[in-house]
């Protein structure tokens, strides 16, 4: 991942225009370096390259049982996969040659910061916790903020999500303790009120530059569970189910407790389901003046377009 950074080409050719969109994402198969893990993926995303992702990590499973690079074991497979983040344990539920669902034992997640005062432009001073659920997030109170988590609401949530993480990632420094690169809020959940253990919970993450997630979002549902465990509303073997904007959902468990340094943290599980749509074949032209695609402010938000 770290290779990838320095040299950004491949991820720019993959997601930016004419060949991908500010909404695509893309995972690189590569081998494990780890004896125990059938594969390794690197996950990039328009803006950044996560450490892990719950969603990218479903897709991945998904492709790799169906297309038969991992071999399939019905009813159930399970296999280990390495994200940069660490290892993922993956409990496929198979039948007939699909993957009906996917099932992650995620990273450890925690939570950093309860209810702490962050300024944001056009909306004044907000309380938003911070936790890691394999990414740095912002978690904000989509009620107070008068969403009700809508489609019609995409674009509005897309720019509060925004001008909250530019925000907490100044005035809000977070840093997993093992490991000093994985640093800064780099997304904004906007969260409708929890609706309780066992039930269906709205949620809207806002991934950079400005756009929803179309997924439930994996990573976040971890950090929303670490949060309501460290407020004392979720316990070991407690669930609860985040649902999008779209409707889509992923059903999230609280495995086991333990710690990441000297803070209390959680091991969740995620279960959710993926399809294959296609598959398709990049090309790049020597003439081509754009090798690296192009971006474009009225489908790339932000101000990081060219």
């Amino acid at each position: 991942m770290q290779a990838l950074q320095r040299d950004d080409t491949l991820r720019r050719f993959l997601l930016r225009e004419p060949r991908g969109s500010v909404a695509e994402h893309a995972n690189l198969v590569v081998p494990a370096t780890r004896q125990d893990c059938a594969a390794g993926y690197i996950i990039m995303e328009p803006t950044e390259y996560p450490a892990m992702s719950g969603s990218n990590t479903i897709c991945v499973a998904t492709v790799l049982l169906e297309t038969g690079r991992v071999p399939m074991q019905e009813p159930e497979t399970t296999l280990r996969l390495e994200a940069p983040a660490g290892v993922v344990e993956i409990r496929a539920t198979c039948r007939d040659g699909r993957v009906e669902s996917v099932e992650l034992t995620n990273v450890p997640a925690f939570a950093a910061q309860l209810g702490a005062p962050v300024e944001v432009e056009e909306l004044g001073t907000i309380a938003v916790d911070v936790a890691f659920g394999g990414m740095w997030y912002a978690i904000a109170d989509a009620s107070e903020l008068g969403f009700a988590i809508e489609p019609h609401e995409a674009r509005d949530l897309s720019r509060a999500g925004e001008l909250i993480r530019h925000a907490a990632r100044e005035q809000l420094p977070c840093v997993r303790p093992e490991n000093p690169e994985l640093a800064g809020v780099s997304i904004v959940q906007l969260a409708a009120p929890w609706q309780g253990v066992g039930a269906v919970t709205k949620n809207a993450v806002v991934v950079a530059p400005g756009r929803l997630d179309r997924s439930a979002t994996g990573t976040g549902l971890s950090a929303r569970m670490a949060v309501l465990h460290a407020r004392g509303l979720m316990r070991v073997g407690d669930t609860m189910t985040h649902a999008s904007a779209i409707g889509s959902t992923f059903d999230g468990r609280i495995v086991a407790e333990t710690t990441v340094g000297d803070r209390p943290a959680i091991v969740p599980a995620i279960r959710g389901s993926a399809w294959i749509t296609g598959t398709a074949e990049l090309y790049v032209d020597p003439d081509d003046p754009f090798p690296e695609g192009y971006l474009l402010s009225d489908t790339w938000p932000g101000d990081d377009t060219q």
